[in-house]
């Protein structure tokens, strides 16, 4: 692992320059329903950074790795960190340290970029196979990485400013835990996964690490991907479901129910189906979506909540 401190320095200053006309057609004052990304990326994670800036990560084969800052004012974007092979999965943003924490995949690791060099601060081997590092969240005191492939959380510490620290930590869960996509309560006391083999929610305890399932109702969350908690609303991708599903907590966070799911656009649009994981700006949130297919059309989507 190592930390840069002259690029942790740099990722204080909020990402400028990225001058970008908008397109004919696009008012200034417009979002986009969807942003075009280039023809097989591949993309599987999305973050929102400072202002309206958007970060996508690349899975395919051609650009594995690469990781494309954009504006969702406009839709344009570019290239912010060049592929190194090493698939980005999960990714998100602190706005404290404009640091971008991201998720590898198979290789079992983590990486820190500065959002507006596209510098490597931080990089982090969590596990060797069997791993898959999915999802990452981040809370005022850590950065939390899921394991798809193993029962892991892994823990990187945070201080005040947002720095990462040097070493990371191992949180061991049941053994029958596989997780995806995972969000955070404010404050940081409880995370959120889905278990993919039983398909149930469950709050973690940051403090205890105690793992409890959330009651809701009998209700189960197949093809879970991304999570992302918006006051007590958790809105669950499911992909290959194409629709992201509502979930309506309670205060605890420890019962809940399952609403109506949201299907458009990615029942109605064959261009934007398979979302992954999903970000929110404003009124609004944000998914990626996947085809999984070569070639194929991937998108940023705008979805109304």
């Amino acid at each position: 692992m190592r930390v840069c401190a002259r690029h942790f320095q740099q990722g204080l200053i909020a990402l400028a320059g990225l001058i970008i006309v908008a397109s004919a057609g696009t008012s200034a004052r417009a979002f986009p329903e969807f942003i075009q990304l280039p023809a097989d990326f591949g993309p599987e994670g999305i973050a929102v950074g400072n202002g309206s800036t958007f970060y996508a990560g690349s899975l395919a084969a051609t650009t594995r790795g690469q990781i494309l800052v954009g504006d969702l004012r406009t839709g344009e974007f570019a290239t912010l960190a060049a592929s190194d092979g090493v698939p980005a999965t999960g990714l998100k943003h602190d706005p404290r340290s404009n640091l971008l924490f991201v998720a590898r995949a198979g290789s079992g690791m983590g990486t820190i970029f500065n959002a507006e060099s596209g510098d490597v601060v931080a990089s982090y081997q969590f596990k060797t196979a069997p791993t898959f590092i999915n999802d990452v969240v981040i809370t005022r005191e850590a950065a939390y990485f899921t394991d798809t492939q193993a029962p892991f959380l892994y823990k990187v510490a945070l201080g005040p400013a947002g720095e990462p620290a040097e070493t990371f930590t191992a949180i061991p869960l049941p053994g029958t835990f596989r997780t995806n996509g995972i969000a955070a309560t404010p404050n940081g006391e409880h995370l959120f996964v889905v278990v993919g083999p039983t398909m149930q929610l469950y709050r973690i305890d940051t403090a205890t690490h105690t793992a409890v399932a959330v009651n809701l109702g009998g209700g189960l969350l197949p093809n879970a991907d991304g999570l992302l908690l918006d006051g007590k609303t958790l809105y669950v991708v499911q992909n290959f479901r194409n629709q992201i599903a509502v979930v309506e907590l309670s205060a605890d966070y420890l019962s809940g129910t399952i609403g109506d799911p949201i299907t458009e656009p990615f029942t109605s649009n064959a261009a934007t189906k398979v979302p992954t994981t999903v970000a929110k700006f404003g009124n609004a949130l944000y998914a990626v979506t996947a085809g999984f297919a070569e070639p194929s059309p991937d998108f940023v989507v705008r979805v109304s909540k």
